[in-house]
């Protein structure tokens, strides 16, 4: 394998010169070879959007950090899957399509220079229409974005923040080492990617930065995250699957996903499924990972309106301290929905379709938390859809009476009653098995509805 350095295409890594040239070089060098490897040398490489070849190892040495230009302008549309939507949004920092063999390793930092990105976010909060250039070229290319569902990140506006790190229709993927910080959104997106391996990655974003999800599964194959520190401003490690109709009608599943001593502080959720649910979920494993501080340790989250079938989740062996609520399953999950009063939330039974989500065969054990500030669990199916064949066994968990934390806050709903105590939650959900589930705290252990 070839090996090249950036300085060979006139890179500069003083962080004033522009690497997008060198970088762009360098690799159609390595395609043109049939491969090969692009190692950067200590200091601050400023550039672009980067795109990877097949066939290639970018390794990141100690001390090297690639820093990325925030000026939207330089991401041109890029087709993706953006909160769940298939879709033109501004090209990744870092992409890959549709290629094989790629790796990004080493002891360095990539740097998404996120904050430009956060403040613009901010300032588009009550921007209703595409206003900018950048923005009407991508509603151009999204004939109806108006009624496309999300999260909340911006699509009513078409401001759509390109992901740090995305690799599409790829396989034999790669990333080992490296420090992914300040992301414009989500950080990492595998998408449409089989075999792929993330292992002790550092990935932080501050609490603060909006939709900065840390790792998002997208309807990929055979992936296992290890050894990996995840610290954003939304769920950490997320499975997903695409959301609603245009979901339903790609119908690419996640399956196969093993999650294994990984630490996760500050975000929405830990280990997360959801909320993007459209194809089938399965064979999920998170085993002997430290969750402590964040909102939910545990977080399962759809509703009607997103379809899927989530099945065959396995979770133990999980320390979740001070978090708001420690497991959380919620198909009445609110993000994007601003009509409280929606059907979407009645607690009537609605008719099944293809767009009710439906939740199975999740497996729970071993779970350790304290200092639970919003209650000790919520567990809430729809009356159409209940959650069948929940097992949760071999649990401690110890609720923080003193806090002030309301249980309405133990995860982000509409619909449902309020209630005032700090209990574990159960909604339908008829046939879940509760065995040796000790809970120390509210006057209460659980609530049936």
């Amino acid at each position: 394998m070839e090996s090249l350095g950036l300085e060979e295409f006139g890179g500069k890594p003083d962080g004033k010169f522009d690497n997008t040239k060198a970088f762009a070089d360098a690799f159609a060098k390595i395609e043109k070879s049939g491969g090969g490897k692009l190692t950067l040398s200590k200091g601050q490489w400023l550039t672009g959007p980067i795109e990877i070849p097949g066939d290639t190892t970018l390794e990141i040495s100690e001390g090297a950090e690639v820093f990325f230009i925030a000026d939207p302008n330089l991401y041109p549309p890029a087709f993706t899957r953006w909160e769940g939507v298939e879709c033109y949004a501004m090209h990744p920092l870092i992409h890959a399509s549709g290629k094989k063999n790629v790796t990004i390793c080493g002891k360095g930092t990539v740097n998404g220079n996120g904050q430009p990105w956060w403040n613009l976010r901010k300032e588009k909060a009550n921007q209703k229409e595409p206003i900018e250039d950048y923005e009407k070229a991508l509603a151009k290319l999204n004939p109806g974005y108006e009624d496309q569902p999300g999260g909340g990140g911006g699509r009513e506006c078409q401001f759509l923040r390109p992901s740090f790190i995305e690799f599409i229709n790829c396989e034999n993927v790669t990333l080992e080492g490296i420090t992914v910080k300040d992301s414009p959104f989500w950080t990492i997106h595998p998408l449409y990617t089989k075999k792929l391996t993330m292992r002790n990655l550092h990935v932080e974003n501050p609490y603060t930065a909006p939709n900065t999800d840390g790792i998002d599964i997208d309807s990929c194959e055979d992936v296992l995250v290890e050894n990996c520190f995840v610290s954003v401003g939304d769920d950490g490690i997320c499975i997903k699957s695409g959301s609603g109709p245009d979901g339903i009608r790609v119908n690419k599943p996640t399956k196969n996903v093993t999650v294994k001593n990984c630490t996760v502080r500050d975000a929405h959720g830990g280990i997360v499924i959801g909320s993007e649910t459209a194809a089938p979920i399965s064979g999920i494993t998170a085993e002997d990972c430290d969750l402590s501080g964040t909102d939910r340790g545990i977080r399962i989250k759809s509703r009607r309106g997103r379809g899927g079938d989530i099945f065959d989740v396995t979770l133990k062996n999980l320390t979740m301290d001070d978090t708001l609520c420690p497991i959380a399953i919620n198909m009445y999950y609110k993000c994007g929905i601003k009509d409280t009063k929606s059907p979407l939330f009645s607690l009537e039974k609605q008719p099944v379709t293809a767009e009710t989500p439906k939740i199975h065969e999740v497996k729970i054990s071993g779970i350790k938390a304290k200092g639970c500030k919003a209650s000790a669990g919520f567990i809430v199916g729809l009356p159409e859809s209940p959650i069948t064949g929940l097992e949760i066994s071999d649990c401690e968990i110890y609720t923080d009476e003193s806090s002030d934390r309301s249980p309405q806050e133990s995860d982000m709903f509409y619909g449902l009653p309020e209630v005032s105590v700090k209990s574990f939650r159960v909604r339908n959900t008829p046939d879940a098995k509760f065995s040796n589930v000790n809970i120390t705290g509210p006057k209460e252990t659980f609530i049936y509805e």
